[in-house]
């Protein structure tokens, strides 16, 4: 992801300027709200849909898990899109995506229309998933950037929890129609909004618009001069690196291996299950013996615990390290895997006790996720990949995340079928074991490290678990 560098701690600028880039930067982290009610509304509008159109558990995975092979192909033309539409143009254009893909959807006469609007939906998701991380990135000051980018990580989960509780309140009407359909209106909201934000100043000055960079940066940094000179003259000198991109990945075998953790780490984060949880939760809450009433309450407290444990998530990123937390959320999400499927071995559980110890259980995983592979999975991947590949790198491993995103709701209905419930659970349990051997394999350390002293013992040869070592 680009950033800029050099610039003054906020507090130095006018309270002007410091809420310019407050209201700027919520505005793009809406996209991340919009993010989160997608991928959230179809968890418990999928009953009614099957209901509706009478069709089977793996057409219903296909109308799932359709919204990431859209998403995947948005993440192949992001980079393009952002670099010749600008940041801004990019978040319209996923903006208008979001609103046509959730009306179509609505209004689908039938589960191949309902297909085509869920891949709208995720090339939409693909677009704002890239650019609005990096659009907050570029108009954040130094000071406040990681809060900023947080911030967007913590509007996805708010964005699920909220699509849950929506689930929820028409599920007893069964109108599933309206449950994808009324979030179009936040869609159209976000889409007006973001034809206030000014354009990048790092685009702007990709292009040559030097004058026009200063403006913007004069008005985010509250009429500062002297900063504005400063990072706009930090902002030219990194533009100085030009991105080698696929040609530094053929030629050097160091940068190879980086891009390969990368796209291992992603695979890593989604095998974990937890998109399993997110897409599928009322249908593993019917495995566990509650009816429709329940699923929709319990699916609903599973989006709320996702937001709680990212909070948490966010307080103790920087203090722990990287490898301590991966351990521990992995160790959590292989216990609670292991126990829901122990529990629910020959059906449901047997009484009411035990189907709460189940789904708390369940929660207990929900929580190991979003304390750990959540964030960090998407921390690392920027940490690890040097100046000169970053983008390649980064787009590397998002688009593995949406392949093997889309793969796990593809498949998850058929193990259940196949395989049965208690062993489906048990498999992903098992991945979360060989999660914890690959860390302490393969991923490094990085907390409090430089990405330059990355990138040189990166390229120097050094075991890629040893990279982050000073």
């Amino acid at each position: 992801m680009s950033s800029v560098s050099g610039a003054s701690p906020v507090a130095a600028a006018p309270a002007h300027g410091a809420s310019s880039v407050f209201i700027i930067g919520l505005l793009a982290s809406l996209a991340g709200l919009m993010f989160g009610l997608d991928i959230g509304v179809i968890s418990g509008a999928q009953s009614f849909i099957q209901k509706d159109f009478h069709i089977s558990d793996h057409a219903l995975e296909w109308v799932v898990s359709s919204m990431m092979l859209g998403a995947a192909a948005g993440a192949l033309g992001c980079g393009w899109l952002s670099s010749s539409l600008g940041r801004k143009r990019s978040l319209i254009l996923g903006g208008f995506l979001f609103v046509i893909g959730s009306l179509g959807c609505a209004l689908a006469p039938s589960p191949s229309i309902l297909i085509m609007g869920r891949i709208v939906l995720g090339v939409a998701i693909g677009i704002a998933s890239y650019t609005a991380p990096l659009y907050i990135a570029e108009i954040a000051p130094e000071a406040i950037r990681g809060r900023m980018i947080s911030t967007y990580q913590l509007m996805i989960t708010s964005g699920i929890l909220v699509a849950f509780l929506s689930d929820t309140a028409f599920s007893y009407s069964g109108s599933w129609r309206w449950m994808l359909g009324v979030i179009a209106v936040p869609g159209i909201l976000f889409l007006l909004g973001l034809f206030v934000l000014p354009d990048s100043p790092r685009w702007l000055l990709m292009r040559g618009e030097k004058k026009e960079a200063a403006n913007v940066l004069m008005r985010l940094r509250g009429g500062e001069r002297d900063q504005v000179d400063k990072e706009m003259a930090d902002i030219e000198e990194q533009l100085k690196q030009p991105q080698m991109g696929f040609a530094l990945f053929r030629q050097n075998a160091n940068f190879r291996r980086s891009v390969w953790l990368g796209v291992l780490l992603q695979a890593m984060q989604q095998f974990t299950g937890m998109n399993v949880v997110m897409y599928y939760a009322p249908r593993i809450f019917q495995a566990m013996g509650y009816a429709t009433e329940a699923q929709m309450w319990f699916t609903a407290l599973v989006g709320l615990i996702n937001v709680l444990a990212t909070l948490i998530a966010m307080a103790v990123i920087d203090h722990w390290g990287r490898k301590p937390t991966l351990y521990t959320g992995f160790a959590v999400m292989a216990i609670g895997l292991g126990v829901v499927g122990t529990m629910m071995m020959g059906g449901a559980p047997s009484s009411h006790g035990m189907q709460l110890f189940t789904v708390i259980m369940l929660l207990v995983f929900i929580v190991g996720f979003a304390m750990s592979a959540g964030p960090l999975i998407w921390t690392l991947c920027s940490e690890i990949q040097p100046l000169k590949g970053r983008d390649f790198g980064i787009a590397a491993s998002t688009f593995t995340n949406w392949i093997t995103n889309m793969i796990v709701g593809l498949t998850f209905l058929s193990l259940l079928n196949g395989i049965g419930t208690a062993q489906t659970f048990w498999l992903y349990g098992g991945f979360n074991v060989l999660f914890l051997l690959l860390t302490f394999l393969l991923i490094p350390e990085t907390k409090g490290v430089t990405l330059e002293h990355i990138e040189t013992r990166l390229m120097a040869g050094e075991k890629l678990r040893d990279i982050g070592r000073q």
